[in-house]
């Protein structure tokens, strides 16, 4: 067992780092990857850039590109790990924090001990949870690698090849306050107009590559007043851009017709987060993963998913990559954990790759 992986993995989940609050947790990764022999430079939004020389490499060895989040998501304020029997879990009633920390204590130890290596480019962003904005605003003439491997996946028998096109939706309902007793007819009830919208809305998977869903709704001041305003969000992805494009039209149609049929008003911000992007299922990094992981012991396959992830940004930005796995079970969850013996054969395939591409 690699105890200085585990000891390391521990201390970095006891550092808080929920989104927007990274900046302590970067600085102590800063001076990991410069203890390690690397050129650090944070780019204007915070995010860690690190480069290492090769080791070992072949002369003609390009540079690739691993890359992390340092955020985690709430709860994560205080988290205390506790390992038995092999398996790391929360103390508290917090999340763990191995999305995406066990990645980056796997990638911190494989370059600590792969005896070869290219050249390599290390992106550690910031805010990955609440909409891959660390990744958006990364200063991408710092890197110099086009292919890479992003070490965000929970299982390790798959490899993640592509994403969704995700549109946040945010809407503002309008209505006329009153007194609930005295006068409610003088009223315009903001949110039972923001749930006849909600109500109308096809929500949940809406076909194999797509889903729709409301996850916040926020109104009203005092029990027996007649409320104002109501807010609420919303969002839509699909594996398909277009599909993305007409559910969101669809879902904004419905919000502003049955708002409107109450009386109410309504204002509709429409975000679109990131665009759906592929990767052949034999690209170059998606062939070295599987090589990476056969030498552990695990036959894996390629996917697609409906979450996202920074790859989509890179992927459209010209960098192709692959997302494996670190090990991480039950993420975003108080339920969260990872298997040491999880963590050790990802650490054996993050050796392997740098094997392979040297």
């Amino acid at each position: 067992m690699s105890q200085r992986m585990i000891d390391q993995f521990m201390e970095m989940v006891r550092i808080d780092s929920e989104s927007g609050n990274e900046a302590r947790f970067i600085a102590y990764l800063e001076k990991e990857f410069r203890a390690l022999g690397a050129e650090t430079t944070l780019d204007a939004h915070g995010n860690l850039v690190a480069k290492l020389p090769a080791r070992g490499a072949s002369p003609d060895a390009g540079p690739i590109l691993l890359s992390c989040h340092a955020d985690t998501v709430q709860p994560g304020v205080g988290i205390e790990p506790v390992l038995e029997d092999g398996v790391i879990r929360s103390a508290g009633d917090t999340i763990l924090g191995a999305d995406d920390k066990a990645g980056i204590a796997e990638m911190l130890e494989a370059l600590r001990i792969a005896p070869v290596r290219p050249p390599v480019e290390v992106a550690i962003t910031r805010q990955e949870e609440v909409g891959l904005i660390g990744v958006k605003n990364l200063d991408f003439s710092l890197l110099t690698a086009r292919r890479g491997f992003l070490l965000d996946n929970d299982t390790l028998d798959t490899i993640v090849i592509g994403g969704p096109s995700y549109f946040a939706v945010d809407v503002t309902v309008t209505g006329r306050s009153a007194h609930a007793g005295m006068e409610p007819e003088k009223g315009i009830n903001a949110i039972a107009a923001a749930a006849r919208a909600i109500a109308a809305l096809e929500l949940g998977r809406l076909d194999a590559e797509t889903t729709a869903n409301v996850g916040v709704i926020r109104g009203g001041i005092i029990r027996n007043g007649v409320p104002d305003s109501c807010t609420f969000l919303a969002e839509c992805r699909s594996l398909d851009h277009g599909k993305a494009e007409r559910t969101v039209e669809r879902m904004t149609a419905t919000i502003r017709e049955q708002v409107e049929a109450a009386g109410a008003s309504v204002e509709i911000a429409v975000d679109p987060m990131c665009r759906a992007v592929a990767i052949p299922p034999d690209a170059p990094t998606v062939e070295i993963a599987k090589r990476a992981l056969a030498t552990v012991g695990i036959e894996a396959t390629t996917t697609f998913i409906t979450g996202f992830t920074d790859a989509s940004i890179y992927n459209n930005r010209g960098i192709e990559m692959a997302v494996v796995g670190i090990g991480a079970r039950d993420e975003h969850a108080t339920t969260e954990h990872i298997h040491v013996a999880d963590m050790e054969k990802a650490l054996g395939m993050i050796v392997e790759i740098l094997r392979l591409t040297a």
